[in-house]
Formats: structure tokens, sequence, C-alpha cells
């Protein structure tokens, strides 16, 4: 009552608030009060204080409008940096303005020249990044494939104040579940076969910077759970040690699925997902920002030119006009490859329409307006997603992980098809 009372006086620029005040432990009373503040001040930041066994509560917190969490029992350099980032992101928060976000804008918050495009929607999402940066705030970065999550990341890196760390890139896709703890914590001489020498784990390696966690949805769901004590109170033991060590890292994760979906059909921890994407960016596809191609294909262009001592390199205005039309499932990272192959296989400095169409095919991609579907009735369902998974197989010698990631499967469906299939990877 006295909070509120409080509330009502004056605004406040944080709220640590416990979920329990008596000997009830529902937190019951917690989330009213919650609901209370948040009635009367809809964006003073709420940073809620519950136990470790408790951390379901702390889910339901977020959703009635907390800003994030702390467990019990905490460290103070971990309440100070969880209160720090809570008061640095309300700073951040963009104030209502009606001037539209312009690259020069964005190209004065920061070093942004390795993140390319000029379209007005992916330049709103780059001006999210530019504000929450130098916050130190978690950033989950969604979108499919090829959209350029890592480049995002580094910049995010690269503008906080955290530049002068490590940043440690790790592809939990790539990791088998029973490498986990040695790859992300470590291990000690001795720790098991074949461990003839410690080594250092990913979040040692990113200690007083940032880690870049990509292919978050791969994980599987014991390996969440130990992410999730880590990312909660930074703190890990490892591998054939029983010492506990501390770190400080900020987290930044991407993925081309939906955490959301996989969370609804128990795939993925809610609370993870929370601790996760204290801010969240989703970055849209290459063909929802078609001004943006021709400018990325100069650029691809002009740094080909330089590795190749092809100066002279240029593409005829019909084939950038060409080149904007296509649907580019691959996104930028699809139009990168096919700039370099009509750069490798072209013979003139002017690149022509001609020139990226063989490109196109070398890839098994196709020209917009094509179809690559058969005829209806001519396969089913089945036998389509067992031809795909195959062909997929074949482009990527049998690497699972990618074949995983270009079909937009977790290893763990990739595996279930392929027995369903009879397939052998």
């Amino acid at each position: 009552a006295e909070a509120l009372a409080r509330l009502d006086e004056r605004p406040f620029d944080l709220v640590v608030q416990d979920m329990n005040f008596s000997r009830r432990t529902t937190g019951e009373e917690g989330l009213d009060l919650l609901r209370q503040i948040r009635a009367r001040d809809a964006r003073v930041p709420v940073v809620l204080v519950t136990a470790w066994g408790s951390i379901k509560l702390a889910v339901e917190g977020i959703r009635a409008g907390a800003n994030d969490f702390v467990t019990k029992p905490w460290t103070n350099p971990e309440l100070l940096q969880t209160v720090r980032t809570a008061l640095d992101l309300a700073a951040a928060h963009p104030r209502e303005r009606s001037e539209p976000v312009t690259r020069e804008r964005i190209d004065a918050a920061g070093d942004f020249s390795s993140v390319m495009g000029e379209d007005p929607a992916f330049l709103r999402v780059l001006g999210v990044v530019a504000r929450v940066a130098p916050t130190g705030a978690a950033v989950l970065i969604t979108g499919e494939s090829g959209t350029g999550k890592e480049v995002v990341a580094e910049a995010i890196h690269r503008n906080s104040s955290r530049r002068g760390g490590p940043f440690v890139k790790v592809n939990l896709g790539g990791i088998p579940p029973q490498l986990f703890d040695s790859e992300m914590f470590g291990h000690v001489r001795g720790a098991f076969t074949d461990a003839y020498q410690s080594r250092k784990g990913r979040f040692e390696l990113a200690d007083g910077g940032t880690i870049f966690l990509d292919e978050i949805g791969d994980l599987d769901p014991a390996a969440q759970v130990k992410l999730l004590r880590i990312l909660q109170d930074r703190t890990y033991e490892v591998l054939g040690s029983s010492t506990t060590r501390t770190v400080d890292v900020r987290v930044v994760s991407a993925t081309n699925r939906n955490l959301g979906d996989m969370v609804a059909r128990g795939e993925f921890r809610e609370d993870l997902l929370y601790r996760l994407n204290l801010i969240a960016v989703h970055l849209p596809p290459l063909r929802e920002r078609p001004i943006d191609i021709p400018l990325l294909a100069r650029h691809f262009l002009a740094r080909l030119g330089r590795v190749y001592r092809r100066p002279d390199l240029e593409i005829a205005p019909e084939a950038l006009e060409w080149l904007a039309r296509l649907p580019w499932p691959g996104n930028v990272r699809q139009l990168e490859h096919v700039i370099e192959r009509a750069v490798l296989v072209g013979d003139d400095a002017r690149l022509e329409e001609r020139d990226f169409r063989l490109p196109l095919e070398m890839g098994g991609e196709r020209a917009a307006g094509a179809t690559a579907l058969p005829g209806v009735g001519q396969m089913t369902l089945d036998e389509m997603e067992r031809a795909m998974i195959l062909k997929s197989l074949e482009h990527h010698n049998g690497n699972v992980t990618r074949v995983a990631e270009s079909l937009g499967l977790s290893r763990p469906a990739l595996y279930r098809r392929l027995e369903k299939y009879g397939i052998e990877p």
C-alpha cells in the first residue's frame, strides 16, 4: 500500500519488486501489485525478485508486464547489472517523433557500416538495434536463413561498451548433445576419456565480451536447462570440476525458427525464451526489401573486385533491375553467392543478366516466375518431402546440420524424417 501511495505521489525510474510479502509463497500478491503498478505507470521498468524454484512465477510476471527478473540468492553484481540494463533500455525507448528513421541518423549513432540497407522497413529494425546496442540487454535476432543475423550481432557488439572484449560465435546446431557441457563450459584434464588436457569453454572465452548463440532453436531440452542456469545467475561449473565459476557476458542469440510456436508445442522452455529476448529483433527477408538488392549487389561486387583484383567490374543497369525482381529464398547470403559465381564464370568486366542466369542454374535455383513444383497429382506431400531431403543432402554433401538449416528443421526433427523415409545420412 505504501509503495502504491508513493507511485501516486511522483514518478519513479525503476521498481525492484519481490513476489511475496508475507508467509504466502504463491506469488499472487506480487502479481497483484505488479498489475496495480502497471495500471498507474505503464512504462516504469519493473524487475522481479523470486526464488530459482519459482521461475514459473517470474514468467507469469513477465507476461503481466515486468521487464526482467532476478532469482534468489542473487549476487550484487548480477542485480546491479540487471538494474542498469533496465534503466538503459528505458532511456533508449524511442520518444514520440514524427520524422522517419534515416540511414544518416543511424550512421551518426555508431558504427553500422557493415550492415547494408536503406529500405524503410529495414531501417526501422536497424534503428532499434542502434538504440539497444549500448545497453547490454540480451537480444534475440530472428529471421530466415541468410538475412544477416550474424552481421547484426557483430554490429551490436561493436557498438556496445564491451567492444574491446571478445566476440565469440557458437553454432549450437553443430554441437552434439553429448559434447554440450564440454564445448560451452569447458573441461579439466581427465574429466572423460580422451580429455588429455584442459579446455576452456565458449562462455569462459567470451568473458568480458559478447557470446553469439546461433541456431538457439536447435537446443535439446537438457541443454536448455543448463543454458538457462548460466544466463540466470552467470555461474557454471567446468566439466570434471566442482568449483563454481562466474562469467560476465552479454548474450545475443539468433534463430530462423518461431520460438513462440516451439514453446506452445513444448519444444522450447518459455522461461529461457524470456531470458533470451529482453529485446527481440526480426530481420525482414530480402524479397521484402527489393530497393536494397542493387545496393547489396554493388557492395558485393566491389568487395569481389578487390579480392580477385578486378577493379573494373560492374553490373549493367538492366541486370540490377532483373536481380531486384527475383524472390531470393536464400536472402542476402544467396545474393552474395550468385554475385561471386557470376564473377568467376563471367568473361567480361560488365556483368549482364545472362551472366547471373547461369550461376542460378549452377546452384539449382530458378529465376523469377519459374516453378519447381511438380504437376498436381504427380507426387504426394510425403514423396515431395522425401525428394527435397534427398536433394538437400546431396547439395550439402551429407552435412546434417546444414540440411536441417536449409529445410527449416531442427536436427532431431530431421533425424525423425530420415528414419521415417529410410534415408541414410
